[in-house]
């Protein structure tokens, strides 16, 4: 019996064909208009630039559609590609207000107890739009597509620990 290979988007191949996908985004942006313009991963399933990336990735392993459809929809509102942890950027603080993370802690809560994969799919988004479209496109797509329980606790740690306090 042939053994699964599955996705992770921290290998370097598979890393590497994910930003190469996204940034023809930028040259073909009726692909990135299109995506945008979906409202649910299963929308996004229905878009030939999902199909490319699926295919380009489906040579490194074991794909699951409707979470790729997940990554392929969110990462056509993301502007630019900074390094850093996704929940770290959440926890980061504008210059403006040292004192309060991007993200407050009430909103990153709610998304942490999000289960459905189409709410996930409009919260995710509108959290890159509050980073003003700046994240690491890696640690982003590889939260959303693995996106359980371990990923929860695994963001929810690395927020807190780089949050600042919200004591009065």
């Amino acid at each position: 019996m042939e053994q699964k290979h599955y996705l992770t988007f921290t290998q370097p191949e598979t890393r590497e064909i994910l930003i190469t996908w996204w940034k023809a985004l930028d040259t073909s942006r009726g692909d990135r208009a299109e995506l945008r313009r979906c409202h649910s991963p299963l929308n996004v399933a229905f878009t030939p630039a999902y199909h490319r990336l699926r295919i380009a990735m489906m040579k490194q392993g074991s794909v699951k559609d409707e979470d790729l459809a997940l990554v392929a929809g969110v990462l056509s509102h993301v502007k630019s590609y900074t390094s850093g942890s996704f929940p770290i950027q959440m926890a980061g603080t504008d210059s403006a207000d040292a004192k309060k993370a991007k993200i407050n802690s009430h909103r990153f809560r709610r998304l942490l107890a999000i289960d459905d994969q189409d709410k996930l799919y409009e919260t995710i988004i509108r959290v890159v739009r509050m980073l003003g479209g700046a994240v690491d496109i890696p640690s982003l797509a590889n939260g959303i597509y693995w996106w359980n329980e371990r990923t929860k606790k695994e963001w929810a740690f690395a927020y807190y620990e780089h949050a600042p306090s919200e004591e009065k």
